[in-house]
């Protein structure tokens, strides 16, 4: 546990799973972490999370998003980072080289010019449709120490 109650990133490895992973509601992760819902609403607007929604809106994560949103509680409450500054230091992610992408993709890649933002708040940058499901996002709370 942290200063602020909930649990620390390195408490919440995730674990393998077989299958598809248990959706969990966001009022129910916000218990978890001792936050309230509009506060992990307002890190999905300002991109620093990406739930789940079905088809009527409902957001859920899963036990895999545990420890990003334990890494971002941190940044905020120990080290004290703002909004853009959490932005800068994930767009800093080598995200070319974790795709591997080649010199010419990363010439002409939105997110390798911008260090304003993660690239996965640039829709154009991902190999797949699915921003929740990118290696970028999934390898985020890795690099945040």
């Amino acid at each position: 546990m942290n200063e602020t109650g909930g649990p620390k990133a390195s408490d919440l490895v995730p674990r393998p799973q077989t299958g598809e992973p248990k959706k969990i509601k966001i009022g129910a992760v916000a218990k978890y972490f001792g936050v309230s819902v509009d506060l992990l609403r307002l890190y999905e607007r300002e991109g620093l999370l990406i739930p789940l929604k079905s088809p009527k809106g409902t957001r859920y994560f899963t036990e895999r998003d545990y420890p990003w949103i334990a890494t971002v509680l941190r940044l905020v409450h120990e080290a004290r980072l703002n909004f853009a500054g959490i932005r800068h230091l994930l767009a800093l992610i080598p995200c070319w080289d974790i795709l591997k992408c080649g010199e010419t993709s990363r010439h002409d890649c939105s997110a390798a010019k911008d260090a304003t933002a993660p690239c996965w708040v640039d829709q154009n940058c991902c190999r797949t449709v699915d921003c929740y499901a990118c290696d970028i996002y999934r390898a985020a709370y890795k690099c945040e120490t």
